[in-house]
């Protein structure tokens, strides 16, 4: 069965997933930005079957969000860093990260986000980056079209935009 691709799709969302949306990639490009570059570092950390992650680490090294770079000659072996592409991710990981501790962790934070000089631990947020204010979806901010949105985008942001006229809430937040 061939799996539908997202490519051809006016969403960045469903273009974004379709380059980054299996759930090895996700953690590829997480331990990435722990420092891990090598094929056996990426298999040690992640415990994947080492088929599995030479598609990964090529589809992600094909979609420019890694760069695969020779580190040793005889023998020939490769290394695998983040591209400014790869580098732009860093804030969905951050956002995943709050999140998975918000609603999936019950025994408590495995992981979380601390300020070197304070020594607080920190939440991300997310914010315009002129004004530097945080986004308030639905209530100052909304999702509108861009101006090459097709008409299928149009419809339904509009119909996005008309429940959240109505009811003062998000979609998500309304059921």
């Amino acid at each position: 069965m061939q799996r539908k691709t997202f490519r051809n799709l006016q969403c960045p969302i469903a273009r974004s997933l379709e380059r980054v949306g299996e759930w090895w990639s996700i953690l590829i490009l997480r331990d990435a930005f722990y420092g891990t570059k090598r094929f056996d570092e990426f298999q040690r950390s992640l415990d994947i079957a080492p088929n599995m992650l030479t598609r990964r680490l090529n589809g992600l090294v094909e979609e420019g969000l890694l760069e695969k770079r020779q580190y040793s000659e005889r023998p020939p072996r490769y290394e695998y860093v983040l591209t400014e592409c790869g580098r732009d991710f860093r804030p969905v990981l951050l956002a995943l990260l709050a999140w998975g501790n918000r609603n999936f962790a019950p025994e408590g934070r495995s992981v979380q986000i601390e300020d070197r000089e304070t020594g607080k631990i920190v939440e991300p947020l997310l914010v315009d980056a002129e004004s530097r204010e945080p986004l308030q979806m639905g209530k100052r901010h909304v999702v509108r079209p861009g101006p090459a949105a097709d008409e299928r985008t149009r419809e339904r942001l509009s119909s996005a935009a008309s429940h959240m006229s109505v009811t003062g809430k998000t979609p998500a937040t309304s059921a």
